[in-house]
């Protein structure tokens, strides 16, 4: 039954990652791919088992438990995942700001400075 309600609540998490991510100010868009990095932490530790197990910690001189012991793999993997991803999610957060109180508004269409200058002739320019 657990393994329902976690999988509605990846893609309840996904769905609303996707839908603020393909937004056009730039916080939605921050907070969207926040939201994405979330999904896929639950997914990732949600795959590591989702069942009573025991400690994978023993102590010295004890013999392991019979049954299953838990993997601790995935839960580091996810907790690693989560700083890095509060970490991201701080820096695009902050950077949608400034650029906010730079342009006055953080509208990802507004942002012709990441443009490359036009061609002599005309023509949209490229990046070298």
């Amino acid at each position: 039954m657990i393994e329902w309600a976690i999988a509605a609540s990846v893609a309840v998490v996904a769905a609303s990652g996707l839908y603020l991510a393909s937004s056009r100010d730039l916080i939605s868009i921050a907070v969207g791919l926040a939201l994405l990095g979330s999904a896929v932490n639950l997914f990732a530790f949600a795959a590591g088992r989702l069942e009573q197990a025991a400690p994978p910690l023993l102590a010295a001189g004890a013999a392991a438990p019979p049954g299953l012991v838990a993997n601790p793999v995935p839960q580091a993997l996810v907790l690693t995942a989560i700083v890095i991803g509060f970490a991201f999610a701080c820096f695009a957060i902050a950077l949608a700001l400034a650029l906010a109180a730079h342009d006055e508004r953080a509208d990802a269409d507004a942002l012709e400075l990441a443009e490359p200058p036009a061609r002599a002739n005309g023509d949209p320019g490229e990046l070298p």
